[in-house]
């Protein structure tokens, strides 16, 4: 039995860790939260954005392409994370359990990624495909050939 959009792990701790971001970032003041707040906002959404989308998807190529993209949007918060923690915009201990949950989503993401290459191979083995019988070639040895394969005035022409 597949699981339901609404039921995937990887989905519910995307979206507890955006919606745990706009929580905070709302009560900054306006430059932090225009110039740091709507970046990490925007990435920590995108995470959980990127994942539906991939869920939609019908190609097994789509899907990890847009798991691809949840990765980059995980790592661009990071990045903003390290950015709130420089500019004293959240306490040391605050910074550091977001970083952990981030890379608790990261090794989910990295697993559902994991687990969607291995369905698809599996399905891949399991489709008939036409082949075509390889053909044989033969390759003989420059020795055995007779003649030399350039004559003099070949020799001469390639010189100049």
């Amino acid at each position: 039995m597949s699981a339901t959009f609404e039921d995937l792990r990887v989905l519910k701790s995307a979206e507890e860790i955006a919606d745990s971001v706009w929580k905070i970032v709302v009560k900054w003041d306006n430059f932090a939260k225009d110039v740091v707040g709507k970046q990490i906002t925007r990435a920590a959404d995108s995470i959980g954005a990127n994942i539906s989308e991939s869920f939609g998807r019908y190609h097994f190529g789509e899907k990890l392409q847009f798991l691809y993209y949840a990765r980059g949007s995980l790592f661009e918060t990071k990045y903003w994370l390290n950015r709130v923690k420089a500019r004293n915009l959240m306490p040391d201990s605050e910074v550091q359990k977001y970083i952990e949950n981030i890379t608790a989503l990261a090794h989910q993401l990295n697993t559902f990624a994991s687990g969607l290459k291995t369905v698809r191979n599996q399905e891949t083995k399991q489709s008939k495909t036409l082949r075509e019988i390889g053909a044989e070639y033969q390759i003989d040895i420059a020795e055995n050939l007779s003649g030399n394969l350039f004559d003099e005035d070949d020799i001469i022409w390639l010189q100049t």
